[in-house]
């Protein structure tokens, strides 16, 4: 098991940027891929972006590609998401999620490809 804690939420303008952290303690984080999700009210819970677990390899949502950049440092144990560009429908609760498997060659995209979640945190983008 692992806790996951994310921060780095709020608010910012549209075109503006925001760096979310998750710090993640418990098993070995170092051996997991981990990912960001996102969920805005009334919406199905969305991919972001993920990341394996010795971060050569990452993923991201069509809609984020070109903005946003994953990153871990597993000294820190670790993860982050650097949002440029921010637009209003970029609004919602980030969640931070590792993945169930260890030491895959790619991170899982879909929410079933993880067992552990953070509790979220809000960002808010106004127009």
């Amino acid at each position: 098991q692992v806790q996951l804690v994310e921060s780095g939420g709020g608010l910012v303008q549209a075109g503006g940027s925001l760096r979310l952290s998750c710090a993640a303690s418990g098993r070995t984080f170092s051996s997991y891929a981990m990912g960001w999700f996102r969920q805005a009210p009334g919406k199905e819970r969305e991919f972001v972006a993920a990341i394996t677990w010795n971060g050569r390899s990452t993923s991201y949502g069509d809609s984020v590609k070109g903005r946003f950049t994953i990153s871990r440092d597993n000294a820190k144990n670790t993860i982050y998401l650097q949002m440029n560009s921010l637009k209003p429908e970029d609004a919602a609760v980030y969640y931070c999620a590792a993945a169930a498997a260890a030491l895959t060659r790619q991170p899982p995209i879909s929410p079933g490809g993880y067992n552990n979640w953070g509790q979220g945190t809000q960002v808010t983008v106004s127009s």
